[in-house]
């Protein structure tokens, strides 16, 4: 394959001397995607990034919106509608020195490829005791929130973050999108990388000078004295609109959210948590036998002593994914939010 040279971030095209540093920029998170997957191409000429749609259309969302114009066809490409093959291809790609990025179309369009993900992806680092390491990235839309009907909405967390091997991330600003999307292309392992489909058009500053977040590091998005609501992903801007309501009522709600599920940030979150004395579990996928479940038992074992209650949860309801119609009385809310808030056992204090 015939890879496309081009300078390296931050340099002058012209004669290869450093540039200016950007000033931060206003972007959706669509765009600091795209930004991202620009930049990792531009800086290292073992990235590619292919999967359905990628190449001329940009991709349904748009997120590779000009990178095959940009960096030409092979390095961002088209595929079959064979979502197995797309993932097998990026694992014969890894183990022979390339990084590449793919693209599952949507959640539930990734279940074809389950099988290669789960017995190849996840476990090539262990089956060869650390001697075949597989940089590749899988991308995937994921969550509700846009009126998308079955296949199209559901959150999967849960099969991933089940299988050792894979590290889970899943960005909320367009900073964390830029910045996490970055690392887990340097990444040496494999990530699956968790976009939430809603929050595409979100806005925000993004500053790509800015050092790269470390995966596996939550971020304390509001503080709070009375009470905690871990999130991530489509469910931190309700938690952060629920604590803010709180806060008409006189109520210090403060929000983690978690950004890395595999690795979990223990510390960040038992922090927060020992100091209210009260957390609310905040996600869209169904409560049983989810994440937000093990993020309950995880708080649970660890802050047991300093809980004033039960750790709470707030998820979907543990049915397929609502049609269009009902999509909101599915999904999380802040009212829903406020309900377990209040049952923290306020009388108890």
């Amino acid at each position: 394959m015939t890879l496309m040279h081009d300078a390296p971030a931050g340099a002058d095209p012209q004669n290869g001397a450093a540039a200016p540093a950007a000033a931060p920029a206003t972007m959706t998170m669509a765009q600091a995607l795209n930004r991202a997957l620009a930049d990792a191409l531009a800086a290292d000429p073992s990235v590619v990034v292919f999967g359905e749609d990628v190449g001329a259309l940009g991709g349904v969302f748009r997120i590779t919106d000009g990178l095959t114009a940009r960096f030409g066809e092979s390095r961002c490409f088209d595929t079959p509608l064979a979502e197995s093959g797309i993932v097998g291809t990026a694992v014969g790609m890894a183990m022979n020195g390339m990084r590449p990025v793919v693209e599952m179309q949507f959640d539930a369009f990734a279940y074809p490829a389950f099988e290669q993900i789960v017995d190849h992806v996840a476990k090539m680092g262990n089956r060869t005791q650390g001697r075949v390491r597989l940089p590749l990235v899988i991308r995937i839309p994921y969550a509700g929130g846009i009126g998308g009907v079955e296949h199209h909405s559901d959150s999967s967390e849960a099969y991933y973050v089940h299988t050792p091997g894979l590290t889970v991330v899943s960005p909320v600003t367009p900073q964390d999108a830029y910045g996490l999307l970055r690392a887990a292309i340097a990444h040496p392992d494999p990530v699956i990388f968790l976009e939430p489909k809603k929050l595409y058009w979100s806005t925000g500053e993004v500053d790509v000078e800015a050092p790269l977040p470390e995966i596996g590091r939550a971020r304390v998005a509001r503080e709070g004295d009375d009470a905690t609501l871990i999130a991530y992903g489509p469910s931190v801007p309700v938690a952060l609109a629920a604590a803010e309501a709180a806060a008409e009522d006189g109520r210090s709600i403060g929000v983690v959210d978690l950004r890395s599920l595999v690795p979990f940030d223990d510390e960040t979150v038992c922090a927060a948590v020992r100091r209210t004395g009260r957390a609310v579990v905040v996600a869209e996928a169904p409560g049983f036998a989810s994440m937000a479940a093990e993020i309950v038992a995880r708080v649970s074992e660890r802050c047991f002593h300093h809980l004033l209650a039960p750790v709470g949860r707030v998820t979907g309801f543990d049915t397929p994914f609502a049609p269009p119609k009902l999509e909101r009385f599915y999904l999380p809310d802040v009212d829903r939010v406020l309900d377990a808030v209040d049952a923290l056992q306020w009388e108890d204090a």
